[in-house]
């Protein structure tokens, strides 16, 4: 038995397991402390590494603690009160809510002893909690079904219902949202029902952005999907300002200035569980103002970080940097490739009721209870830095700086991470070995940089294939090998796929995937960085230790099929 495994305290369950002989003690040690370490549920990392059926776990655990175990295929998913806990904790600890009877809710779990998870939905909604005990791979599909299942109805609910009384509201911003006499007519039906019906439209196509553009002789609507942007509609030209002006009403800006850049927000109620925020600007051009939305979804940051696109190694090594007590872990990338997601994925592991969490942003995109977020406003000078060293101040665990763009932020960011505080942060820069470099020339001094740094992961977001229409491509060896694949790889019958495009994709490709670059600064590494060594040198060494840049992750992934040669060759260019 190793050390570590010598302080876990298992859970009943895992206990009953070993008592009625479906795992050995040894087996269930292995496989606690490998969930505990992912921040997994211990059933579900069981029934996802085939340890153990589900089915006959959910039957000994119904025998070994006199629990009732239901079957979820036989549920009406309508019935369900999700209105009652929040989406984070159904997730958080794979508990569905079932009934409600007075002040009892019953929850559908797998493991019937997690009283953390009972105890916590108790806490936050004020009613005594029972356990259900139900098959965890049924439920797992089942919490999904029963969320997507809600947000859906409700956006299809609003295409089709009158769209002047869909909830909208001015985000908290200090504009007065003056307007002008003669805008009066901004607030008139059908105006107001084509904005909620495009903001509508963009949340249900996926979207990330909605750009409003004027030009001479035409208006224009734009949908940045998968990092691309497509018309989605063309308004007659005379209807620019009155959309203009209806959509700075209802971000709280002064509609009386088309003279100067303008920011504000607006927020839509989905559901009694979702709402969507708007980050609005406006920037004035030869033709009117053009206005972009960007769509803040805060269950972005809840996907899991399976679903993110990490290679098994690479997600060893980023859960293991951010398990660490102290240290720096930097996410590097163009706007744009998925930093904010990586970073708040990391957030809502680490994100516990013992654990201080404190960031600051320019702005803040996705909220989440439990993290003292900051937005930064320079005008009343709150910087990056006066927020680092506000923060030092206030106890914290973990920090979150949105972005490192100056010595000052750096060198305190640096302090914090070698005084005990785990420091998560972002930068521009085009790989991992060139953010150590980019830090010596802010003027960090490299030994504080060997000494804070635990781990540097580039990244960027390639579209996937659409599963339901991509085609075998058939290329040359000598394409193939250009593109960066071995003479082994081609022998052993390599596939790779093109886009074709279908009625359940967007042009061949649907969804988004991460390309990673995950370098942890090594004792080697660390000694080159005092050496004053260079991004090549740096480059060469984490190469030797074993490290995939992102064109090498790219094609792991082109390999798989997952996306296709053109859109590696698209994000990942020099």
């Amino acid at each position: 038995m190793s050390t570590d495994q010598a302080k876990i305290k298992p859970s009943g369950l895992a206990l009953g397991l070993v008592r009625d002989h479906l795992i050995s003690e040894p087996q269930m040690l292995t496989a606690y402390a490998e969930a505990a370490r992912q921040g997994k549920p211990f059933v579900r990392h069981l029934v996802e590494q085939k340890l153990l059926d589900s089915r006959h776990i959910a039957i000994a655990a119904s025998h070994e603690f006199g629990v009732p175990l239901l079957d979820l295929a036989a549920l009406d998913l309508s019935t369900l009160p999700l209105n009652l806990v929040d989406e984070r904790l159904i997730r958080k600890h794979h508990a569905l809510p079932l009934l409600r009877r007075g002040n009892r809710l019953f929850l559908a779990v797998s493991d019937p002893t997690n009283d953390q998870a009972l105890e916590e939905i108790r806490f936050n909604t004020g009613l005594a909690t029972d356990a259900i005990l139900v098959e965890e791979d049924k439920l797992n599909a089942t919490i999904e079904t029963a969320i997507n299942a809600q947000d859906t109805t409700t956006i299809s609910e609003f295409a089709d219902a009158d769209l002047e009384k869909l909830d909208i509201a001015a985000g908290d911003d200090d504009d007065d949202g003056q307007r002008a006499e003669s805008d009066a007519n901004i607030d008139e039906a059908p105006i107001v029902r084509y904005i909620n019906k495009i903001l509508v439209d963009a949340i249900s196509a996926g979207a990330s952005d909605i750009h409003f553009e004027p030009y001479e002789k035409s208006y224009r609507i734009r949908f940045r999907q998968d990092g691309m942007l497509r018309e989605v509609a063309s308004p007659p030209l005379n209807l620019a300002n009155r959309l203009t002006s209806r959509l700075k009403v209802m971000s709280r800006m002064n509609i009386a200035e088309r003279r100067v850049p303008q920011d504000g927000r607006i927020k839509l109620k989905l559901s009694r569980n979702r709402d969507i925020d708007f980050r609005v600007n406006t920037l004035p051009t030869v033709y009117g103002e053009k206005i972009v939305l960007r769509i803040l979804d805060s269950s972005s940051a809840q996907v899991g970080i399976e679903a993110l696109g990490f290679e098994v190694e690479q997600r060893e090594a980023f859960l293991g940097a951010i398990k660490k007590p102290y240290g720096m872990i930097l996410v590097t990338g163009p706007t744009g490739s998925g930093k904010t997601v990586s970073l708040y994925t990391a957030l809502n592991i680490l994100n516990q009721p013992d654990i201080n969490i404190s960031t600051v942003e320019d702005p803040v995109e996705i909220q989440v209870p439990g993290i003292n977020q900051v937005n930064l406003n320079p005008k009343t000078g709150l910087t990056f830095a006066a927020s680092l060293r506000a923060f030092l101040r206030q106890d914290p665990d973990i920090i979150m700086v949105g972005e490192i763009r100056d010595l000052e932020t750096a060198e305190i960011a640096v302090k914090a991470a070698q005084t005990g505080h785990l420091v998560l942060s972002t930068l521009h820069t085009n790989d991992a070995p060139q953010t150590l470099t980019r830090l010596a020339n802010m003027g960090v001094a490299p030994f504080n940089i060997a000494s804070s740094v635990l781990l540097i992961m580039a990244q960027r977001l390639a579209r996937k294939l659409c599963v339901h229409c991509k085609k075998l491509l058939d290329l040359p060896r000598e394409a193939m090998r250009e593109e960066g694949f071995t003479d082994a790889e081609i022998d052993a019958g390599l596939t790779i796929y093109g886009p074709v495009g279908c009625d359940q994709c967007t042009k061949g490709y649907r969804g988004r995937i991460g390309i990673f670059q995950v370098m942890k600064v090594s004792d080697e590494i660390s000694r080159l960085i005092l050496e004053g060594g260079n991004a090549m040198q740096l480059a060469d060494q984490a190469r030797r230790e074993g490290v995939s840049d992102l064109r090498q992750s790219g094609l792991r992934k082109v390999k798989a099929g997952l996306i296709s040669l053109e859109e590696l060759n698209r994000v990942t260019k020099e």
